[in-house]
């Protein structure tokens, strides 16, 4: 059992976001699990024109995206030293409702609020997330960026696992001004856990965001992006944010 799980909506966010902090718990003797939740084969008949573009943009040949994806994956977790686990929900580009069409069907409503009919799939993931790792230490997305799928997980972890923490997603604290405030509606409530990191974790990270090669261009265009931008980012914060709520008792007076 391990005793550190990093959850994951996609197959590149744990790396992008909190690679480093794996890093470091490995080093010091901990077993930790990168569990992704979204890592089912595309459908062959993609539902929209978006579904469509996605293998375009990451230049997969059709299907083989989630398979070269979760590939990537395992490279990348083994990178860290880190379980990789995947959890078979679908992506909501592939998600489709009674009739067969598309929940999000444009960029614009991936990035807008979660569709009713997920709801069932929240619920899902919380009750597989309360059995599978009830006795482990467990760390999820904020939601930084409003991806529904990044929304989807922090509910049902939050539903799973009240003593959950939560970090912010790289790259996109770094595209969308005060995402990170957004992401967490009362600051108050909670409290942020930075972790510094030293070199050889910055590399680490580094190289396990590297290994998804089919993402990189589209996120960064180039390495040497990625570097500035993650070094950027770095200085900024200070290091790796985790945030925790805080309970009612522990506010700070208004």
């Amino acid at each position: 059992m391990s005793d550190l799980v990093v959850l994951s909506p996609h197959l590149d966010d744990a790396a992008l976001s909190c690679g480093g902090r794996i890093a470091r718990a490995v080093r010091g003797g901990r077993r930790v699990t990168i569990a992704t939740v979204f890592t089912r084969d595309e459908p062959v008949e993609p539902p929209s024109a978006l579904a469509s573009n996605l293998r375009r943009w990451w230049r997969l040949p059709p299907g083989e995206v989630m398979v070269r994806r979760r590939a990537e994956d395992v490279a990348a977790s083994g990178v860290l030293g880190a379980e990789a686990v995947h959890l078979d929900f679908a992506e909501a580009p592939y998600r489709i409702d009674a009739s067969g069409a598309a929940l999000y069907a444009t960029l614009p409503a991936l990035f807008g609020a979660v569709d009713a009919a997920d709801e069932p799939l929240v619920d899902e993931l919380a009750a597989r997330l309360a059995d599978r790792f009830t006795a482990s230490e467990i760390i999820g997305p904020l939601g930084v960026g409003n991806h529904v799928d990044h929304q989807v997980v922090r509910r049902a972890l939050e539903r799973a696992r009240p003593d959950a923490a939560f970090y912010e997603e790289f790259p996109y604290t770094e595209w969308k001004f005060f995402a990170v405030r957004r992401a967490l509606g009362e600051p108050r409530a909670w409290r942020a856990d930075v972790l510094p990191l030293a070199d050889d974790e910055v590399a680490a990270r580094l190289a396990a965001i590297e290994a998804y090669a089919s993402q990189l261009g589209t996120l960064f265009r180039t390495s040497g992006r990625l570097r500035r931008q993650l070094r950027r980012s770095l200085r900024r914060t200070g290091g790796e944010r985790l945030w925790r709520r805080l309970s009612p008792a522990d506010e700070p007076a208004r």
